[in-house]
């Protein structure tokens, strides 16, 4: 491999030639190589837009020259697009402010710049990546910053549509199924009638809680470390660079971020970061239940609950002929476990905030956004794949209600609590459903028998017991 020779305060390093990254970022390179995991696309687009929004702020400022602003903001614009990502190869697990990737980006745009320029790599000409693509900021504020950017924008433009996406499907589903009754399950045994379509109502409602935690998880995210420099004093940035700079981004990306009301707390906690990702954990053990939910009801074909079916995408065994299995559910509930680890770790990254400065940055913006992305792209496999091919098996449904022990219950209210126990004892004894021990033992005439064993009035509020 052909090299270039670049130089950095701590001396001459080899480079790739091609590579537009310089020497601060080989050490990185060579000093971890930890995991094979890099930033995505959503953090560099972010970091792109805290150097490109950074150059214009400074240049309104009288602390950039035109020239210069305007280079910096161009080659940040080809990071923001997309277009430079090869040369960030910088492990996740490297230092813990990510002043590895912070120098990265600088290296990159000062080289980008000078291509532009038409001035040899390296040369620092005609801008530094220290000195101007830099100016005012440190790994310290800039990080979590780009963190945040990444985070919110990843929820607004991606997970919440794909939330809104399942939650459309749901309802679909919840009004296609209303008028099936089947029996209820508390504590995985039968209990009193429900609508299928109410089962289904309570799913769409998690994932429209979900879309609300969601916007939560912006709220707490919104503030910008952008200005607090190496400890939250500002040394060394003009007093109203941070204010520029979230004019800028407010524009770009729709979001309200504000500078931190307290540089100390953007810098030396993470407990936005924290509260975000707690909040997608709980999105995640929405989709849990949901999923759960679904796969038991299915569960089957003869020998399950089987009241609704599954679209058959693939076969599910490889000795069993004519095996199907959720499988687009698995897929889900194992995203989700995924998610809820990530979240621990999170959790324990934003723990260690000490003194002036979290050192787990880059840890927890790598799990924070890659639960956003399985979650973004499972959710919207499970609903295209799975939830919109959901049929109802009403007939199942119908033949699970008359063999209830639970249908007894809207007879308590009628004959005590006491006759209706001993009518449930006796069917689970012999087999037979409760309407035959009823018209048996005659304790009500056909046509009260027929009114208040009516399943589909035991799914209304005040249910046919109270008469």
């Amino acid at each position: 491999m052909q090299t270039r020779t670049e130089k950095d305060s701590m001396g001459a390093m080899e480079v790739p030639e091609n590579a537009l990254y310089g020497a601060s970022t080989q050490r990185a390179v060579l000093n971890f190589p930890i995991s094979g995991y890099r930033f995505g696309r959503p953090f560099l687009r972010a970091i792109g837009l805290t150097k490109w929004a950074a150059a214009q702020a400074n240049r309104d400022l009288g602390k950039l020259q035109e020239e210069k602003a305007q280079l910096i903001a161009r080659a940040a614009e080809e990071l923001i697009e997309g277009h430079l990502d090869q040369h960030f190869p910088i492990d996740i697990f490297q230092t813990g402010s990510g002043t590895s990737t912070n120098m990265n980006a600088n290296e990159v745009i000062a080289n980008r710049v000078s291509q532009l320029a038409g001035q040899p790599i390296g040369s620092k000409k005609p801008v530094h990546p220290n000195d101007d693509v830099n100016m005012g900021q440190s790994s310290n504020d800039v990080i979590p910053t780009a963190i945040h950017i990444a985070v919110a924008e990843t929820i607004r433009n991606e997970f919440m549509p794909a939330l809104e996406f399942l939650q459309q499907g749901l309802e679909a589903k919840s009004h296609e199924f209303w008028d099936i009754v089947k029996i209820g399950r508390t504590h995985l045994m039968d209990a009193t009638p429900i609508r299928l379509g109410q089962e289904f109502s309570g799913y769409a409602k998690q994932i429209e809680h979900g879309k609300l935690r969601a916007g939560n998880a912006i709220a707490a995210v919104e503030e910008l470390a952008l200005g607090g420099t190496a400890v939250g004093t500002g040394l060394n940035c003009h007093p109203d660079f941070a204010g520029r700079v979230m004019g800028y981004l407010w524009n770009r990306t729709g979001v309200a971020f504000r500078e931190a009301r307290n540089h100390f707390e953007a810098q030396g906690a993470k407990d936005g970061l924290v509260e975000a990702s707690s909040q997608i954990r709980t999105i995640a053990v929405s989709l849990f239940k949901i999923g759960n939910d679904i796969r038991l009801l299915a569960s089957g074909p003869r020998c399950g609950i089987g009241e609704i079916q599954l679209p058959a995408v693939q076969p599910g065994s490889s000795i069993m002929p004519g095996k199907v299995n959720p499988v687009l559910v698995e897929s889900l509930l194992q995203v989700c476990a995924q998610v809820f680890g990530n979240d621990t770790a999170v959790h324990w990254g934003g723990a260690n905030g000490i003194l002036e400065l979290n050192v787990m940055m880059p840890m927890m913006a790598h799990n924070v956004l890659e639960s956003l992305r399985l979650l973004t792209n499972a959710v919207r496999a499970f609903e295209e794949k799975c939830v919109v091919g959901i049929s109802a098996k009403p007939a199942r449904c119908n033949e699970l209600i008359e063999y209830s022990l639970a249908m007894v219950t809207s007879l308590a209210a009628i004959i005590g609590y006491d006759k209706a126990a001993e009518i449930a004892k006796e069917s689970a004894t012999t087999g037979k459903t409760v309407r035959q021990l009823c018209i048996e033992k005659k304790f009500l005439t056909d046509q009260e028998l027929k009114r208040v064993l009516d399943p589909e009035q035991m799914t209304k509020p005040g249910g046919e017991g109270s008469a």
